[in-house]
């Protein structure tokens, strides 16, 4: 009776043991992502806001999600600023430029990181919004439609600020130029030609 005691002790202990490693991974992961969005989402914020500054000079309005207000100390605004110390960038999921433009039907083409979780573990995944026309609904009237284009689509933990930039940098340009020319078809088709389609939902 005592062997048999002595067993299942040991095996329970084996099985603490089991649960504790499984524990401790799981911790070490959760933490290293935790730290890696932060780190994404501080360089992400400043590269937005500097985007955003770029357009403003040119008087093209866009908001910026999450306003300057909670993640800037400002020291002259908006070209001289400071991350906040008492901010927390890795709770942030979602960042995001959205065109306030209302000739071209540009009110609301946007460039967005969001972030969203698996059984891997969380994603980042980087989309271009846009308006894409109407349709009439028989039981709520007329809606528009958006369509999302899928920029970038990582893990957390392989996530890549410079691959990111990268993508940024081919788009903006092409973005800025439409304003510039008054000709939106400049950033939508390129938009379409060089990404894959994402979602498209009704509001």
């Amino acid at each position: 009776m005592a062997k048999k005691e002595e067993k299942v002790e040991n095996w329970y202990e084996k099985l603490e043991s089991e649960l504790e490693k499984k524990r401790e991974e799981v911790i070490k992961t959760i933490s290293t992502e935790r730290e890696k969005k932060k780190e994404l989402n501080m360089n992400l914020i400043e590269d937005f806001w500097r985007i955003w500054l770029q357009f403003n000079k040119i008087n093209v309005h866009f908001r910026m999600d999450p306003p300057h207000s909670e993640w800037g100390r400002f020291i002259v605004f908006p070209d001289k600023w400071e991350l906040r110390e008492d901010f927390d960038f890795s709770s942030v999921t979602e960042i995001a430029l959205v065109d306030l433009t209302r000739d071209q039907n540009r009110t609301g083409d946007s460039i967005k990181v969001t972030y969203y979780a698996t059984e891997e573990g969380e994603r980042i995944k980087m989309i271009f919004e846009f308006f894409e026309g109407e349709e009439y609904y028989k039981y709520s009237g007329l809606k528009r439609i958006y369509s999302q284009y899928i920029l970038y689509d990582e893990s957390v933990s392989k996530a890549s600020i410079d691959k990111i930039r990268d993508i940024l940098l081919k788009i903006i340009p092409k973005w800025y130029e439409s304003h510039l020319k008054g000709d939106r078809s400049i950033i939508i088709d390129y938009i379409k030609n060089n990404f894959a389609k994402g979602e498209s939902f009704a509001v």
